[in-house]
């Protein structure tokens, strides 16, 4: 049996309300109105498509032997670099064994499900034993237009093996048709998309029930027998429409989470499966699909082994976590689209040294410390020699992950001369459980609710951009954690 083990989801924590976008454009496309209910989410200064993946790849597996995954893709449309495997810098931030098989999928919607049939088709073989998958995207649109409140940022991730399956893979069909329903050229910064009603009546519903049609006769599985139809798209009414000419009854369709989210591009048909597993009960038929220069189609059936699941934050944990967001202007500051005076102090250097980074790519990309093997103090990072005065031993560390070790702020700064793209700065010394300890900047923080003893989780982030040579730096950093009621 092969199929899906294991699931994680990421939604960032800010939500723009979509009032502020119309409200911001209203006098010049008032038509905006009819899309400005609810609320998308919106990636932080320091979030992009890969921070967002390898977060939803970190929920996923939580709590799984990492040196059995063989193989790992990314899905998105919007990677951060056009000649460098960003697949292979979530393998390192999530500190995966050398030998893993990587790659990334990307130039179509159907990009997330692409991959997970790769992933699939790859522990069919025999020859790998557990493939992660992981989509994620941010798109950058223009102000003012419906797509900028139609989109939404996030990510979604899956392991597929043959052990422990809670939702067993019956069959796939995909159908390859080149339909340009939107494309983004070579050095273009937005997308271009077609008339609407084109889209829909000539693309969306006659390729995905083509699709679905498909896996249904592979399978001998009919329409009726669906528990949960998951279909992204943001032509609300499609979904139910497509679902009854199979005879899927309308409370099976899944919502498509555009008032708490908004569509999320590549990881979307992901983020909507593990939304729809998360409340899943063993023998539930679940049919996702994807449109995207053709349409794909793939069947799962839960398994009893869905209840042993260990609970995952997930894309519910992630819509609970939220901070709404009502200023429009700092939504496009974040986005790069806005030319602002950041002053002198923005004029940094950022060039970064690749032998450096190769060197330390364990510490800076996978936050991989040392422990000694004499006295078990752990330190971050690693070195030659112990820091524990007591001990003081050379060449005695071995390897200790801190990405994943809770943590306590022991001192911070909030800091309105240093150069941030969400000012004031803040930064300070985490403590960890293992009782290592190194300074981090802070990000997802509420100004004036940090505190010494507040506890952080470590998430992976952007450090700097290095505009003039295009390179994006990463790193880790600390998010506190702040309680509803503390919000």
């Amino acid at each position: 049996m092969v199929g899906i083990t294991s699931y994680g989801g990421y939604i960032p924590r800010l939500r723009l309300n979509r009032g502020a976008i119309y409200g911001a454009n209203a006098w010049m496309a008032p038509g905006l109105i009819g899309s400005a209910g609810g609320e998308r989410s919106m990636a932080n200064w320091d979030e992009d498509s890969l921070t967002m993946a390898v977060e939803a790849a970190r929920d996923c597996i939580a709590g799984f032997d990492k040196t059995k995954i063989d193989a790992a893709y990314l899905a998105s449309l919007n990677l951060p670099f056009e000649d460098r495997q960003n697949c292979g810098i979530m393998a390192a931030a999530l500190n995966l064994e050398e030998n893993v098989e990587s790659a990334d999928f990307t130039a179509s919607n159907r990009a997330g499900l692409s991959a997970v049939i790769s992933g699939i088709n790859a522990v069919k073989t025999g020859d790998y034993r557990n493939a992660l998958i992981a989509a994620g995207d941010r798109r950058i649109t223009k102000m003012a237009y419906l797509h900028e409140l139609w989109a939404g940022d996030g990510a979604a991730s899956l392991l597929i093996g043959s052990e422990n399956v809670i939702a067993e893979f019956k069959g796939a069909c995909s159908i390859t048709d080149d339909f340009v329903d939107h494309f983004r050229g070579h050095g273009q910064q937005f997308d271009y998309n077609w008339e609407e009603r084109w889209i829909k009546d000539e693309g969306i519903t006659k390729l995905v029930p083509k699709a679905i049609k498909g896996v249904l006769n592979k399978t001998g599985v009919e329409g009726k027998e669906i528990a949960r139809f998951v279909m992204p798209c943001v032509f609300g009414r499609v979904p139910a429409q497509i679902a009854g000419g199979f005879d899927i009854a309308p409370e099976k369709v899944s919502d498509n989470m555009h008032m708490v989210c908004g569509d999320t591009a590549s990881a979307h048909p992901l983020v909507m499966l593990v939304s729809a597993l998360e409340t899943a009960a063993p023998g539930d038929k679940i049919l996702v699909t994807a449109f995207g220069q053709g349409a794909v189609a793939i069947l799962f059936e839960v398994t009893e082994n869905i209840t042993k699941l260990s609970k995952r934050n997930g894309i519910s944990g992630s819509l609970a976590d939220k901070k709404e967001e009502m200023n429009y202007i700092k939504f496009l500051s974040h986005r790069g689209m806005l030319n602002q005076d950041w002053m002198m102090r923005a004029e940094g250097n950022y060039k970064t040294a690749l032998t450096t980074l190769y060197r330390n790519r364990k510490m800076i990309l996978g936050m991989v410390g040392g422990k000694c093997t004499k006295c078990g103090t752990a330190q971050y990072p690693k070195a030659e020699i112990c820091v524990n005065p007591e001990c003081g031993e050379i060449g005695t560390q071995e390897d200790c992950e801190f990405a994943d070790q809770p943590g306590t702020i022991k001192t911070y700064t909030s800091d309105l001369l240093t150069y941030t793209l969400d000012p004031p700065a803040h930064y300070g010394m985490i403590t960890f459980e293992n009782e290592g300890r190194s300074m981090f900047d802070f990000t997802d923080y509420e100004q004036g609710k940090i505190e010494v003893g507040l506890p952080v989780k470590m998430v992976f982030r952007i450090r700097n951009f290095d505009n003039p040579r295009g390179f994006t730096q990463y790193y880790w950093k600390a998010k506190p954690v702040i309680s509803k009621e503390e919000a």
